[in-house]
């Protein structure tokens, strides 16, 4: 057996080695390249995080000149033009009688734990320090920081690593929000906050409108604030510029990464709304939060170019096109009998699948599903019982028959070694 390498690789056993076909060297369009010379089409984009290809030149070119100007400019106790001037893409993008200012961040865990800290700190403020529970959703999943990994609603090993949930509630997403309104009757005056993914990340389940109404209802009766966490759906990924788009409400706090830089750069941004930030504005309240690498210059001239790119594209469009195409592939999987369930909203597709006797198969039967895809040429993203399908925008039609190929091979193949 061989050593493991100095890398450690996450959400893996510590003594996982890798052959040279799963070590990536390079990736360019919509390819991933592997240490034997193999390629591997990635209908993942990147993680989610490259929705417009790996290498897409406006932005590499943007974060170049970006680097040699400025290098690092920091946002502790001081601004940069750089920042400035992506906040203000990012509100005009998001909608100014939406969100009034943004707070930079490093990742999505990380601005899920700031969110946490923003809610609370909120209340405390306005003299009610008893508001201090968040509320997150049960299979949800926001990050493995302290704060994050709390809010996840997955067993991450939070006991083991004495993750304290004490301030933390955890409700069904699944009954049209009759859980949540049973856990406001009884601590209402206490929740801080319920922070929602408008498509789970995990196993890509989306909000019904029926519990997204009540949600908001459930704000103007309790005063609560909602945080959505659109790390996974933001800019175009379900069809519009951000899945909250189509909420009768927006949330009061947005919070923004993945596609946010195209993967240029480590990036997250809480978009904060005006009934948060008049507030803070009023008080003259210091929010005490700062990262070393958030809101660089690199990440500043990511973000601005990302969204010009966005809208050169014409995302929505373009992703609706996308979606219509991934759609009918993934109804003929299903009609076919190679997945049990559809789930997800435009281009976040999640595959559910069962076995023979129709139990949901296991996280180690479905890594085994990804793998005999991946030995088919593509890569897809392993889920709870799923794997799931989210392609780059500029997916081709040659493609898509790749993935439509890749797909039904490896799980013809794991259904047959499963028997």
């Amino acid at each position: 057996m061989s050593a493991p390498h100095a890398l450690w690789t996450s959400m893996l056993p510590a003594d996982t080695t890798f052959a040279p076909d799963q070590v990536a060297v390079g990736a360019a369009g919509n390819r991933i390249r592997f240490a034997d010379g193999s390629e591997r089409l990635c209908a993942t984009s990147g993680l989610w995080n490259v929705p417009l290809g790996f290498g897409a030149p406006a932005i590499t070119e943007a974060v170049d000149r970006a680097t040699r100007e400025a290098s690092y400019l920091s946002l502790f106790r001081a601004p940069h033009r750089h920042a400035q001037i992506a906040a203000e893409a990012l509100i005009d993008v998001a909608g100014e009688d939406r969100y009034s200012r943004v707070i930079f961040s490093t990742s999505g865990g990380a601005a899920n734990d700031a969110a946490m800290k923003l809610a609370r700190q909120y209340w405390s403020h306005r003299r009610d320090e008893s508001r201090s529970l968040i509320v997150g959703l049960k299979g949800s999943y926001h990050g493995t920081m302290y704060g994050s990994q709390s809010l996840s609603g997955q067993d991450l090993l939070q006991s083991v690593y004495s993750v304290d949930r004490r301030s933390v509630r955890h409700v069904s997403h699944t009954d049209d929000g009759e859980e949540l309104e049973l856990l406001l009757r009884r601590e209402g005056g206490r929740v801080a906050a319920v922070v929602v993914e408008p498509v789970l990340g995990s196993g890509a389940h989306v909000l019904s409108d029926a519990f997204v109404s009540r949600l908001l209802s459930l704000r103007d009766a309790h005063g609560f604030l909602v945080v959505a966490d659109e790390v996974a759906t933001g800019f175009g990924r379900t069809g519009t510029m951000f899945a909250t788009d189509d909420w009768p409400a927006p949330p009061d706090l947005l919070i923004l990464s993945k596609a946010l830089t195209n993967g240029a750069a480590g990036a997250a941004a809480i978009l904060v709304g005006p009934r948060v930030a008049s507030e803070f504005v009023r008080g003259g309240w210091t929010f005490v939060h700062g990262e070393t690498q958030a809101g660089t210059p690199a990440c500043a001239a990511a973000i601005v170019t990302v969204i010009e790119e966005l809208r050169r594209l014409d995302v929505e469009s373009t992703v609706r096109a996308l979606a219509t195409r991934v759609s009918l592939l993934a109804a003929g999987w299903k009609a076919d009998g190679l997945v049990d369930e559809l789930t997800g909203r435009g281009c976040f597709v999640g595959l559910g699948l069962r076995d023979r006797d129709g139990a949901p198969l296991s996280g180690a039967e479905v890594l085994r599903v990804v793998s005999a895809i991946a030995q088919r040429g593509v890569l897809v993203q392993p889920g709870p019982s799923a794997i799931q399908v989210v392609p780059a925008y500029g997916f081709d039609a040659g493609e898509l028959r790749e993935l439509d190929s890749a797909v039904r091979a490896g799980l013809s193949r794991a259904q047959e070694s499963s028997a």
